[in-house]
């Protein structure tokens, strides 16, 4: 049974940080398509960072430079750096593995 479990969230202020973490179980780890989404009230689900089929990672505009997303194999963790953080940011993380196990999310806001 594959289990994707998120912690690391909570309440910060503009421009703060956060590291998201979400540790999965069995053999779905090293499967590809390993990373997160987000959505934000009355919005889509969106991406957020994502290890490739090929190994590199993807990031969504919005992302990129601010945040980053890294992985522990012997841990089978995979975490989410989250700097320079704004209330735009304010959403559920979602942790994944090639979209179809998601993790429960988690929330995360950022306070103006």
């Amino acid at each position: 049974q594959v289990q994707l479990v998120e912690s690391g969230g909570g309440l910060v202020q503009n421009g703060g940080s956060l590291r998201l973490s979400c540790a999965v179980s069995g053999r779905a780890f090293s499967a590809p398509q390993l990373g997160w989404y987000r959505q934000a009230p009355g919005k889509q689900r969106e991406l957020v960072a994502i290890f490739t089929s090929d190994g590199t990672t993807n990031y969504a505009v919005s992302a990129k430079g601010r945040f980053t997303i890294s992985r522990d194999d012997a841990k089978k963790i995979v975490y989410l750096q989250m700097n320079s953080l704004t209330p735009e940011d304010t959403a559920v993380y979602y942790c994944t593995v090639a979209s179809i196990y998601w993790g429960r999310g988690i929330q995360v806001t950022v306070s103006s």
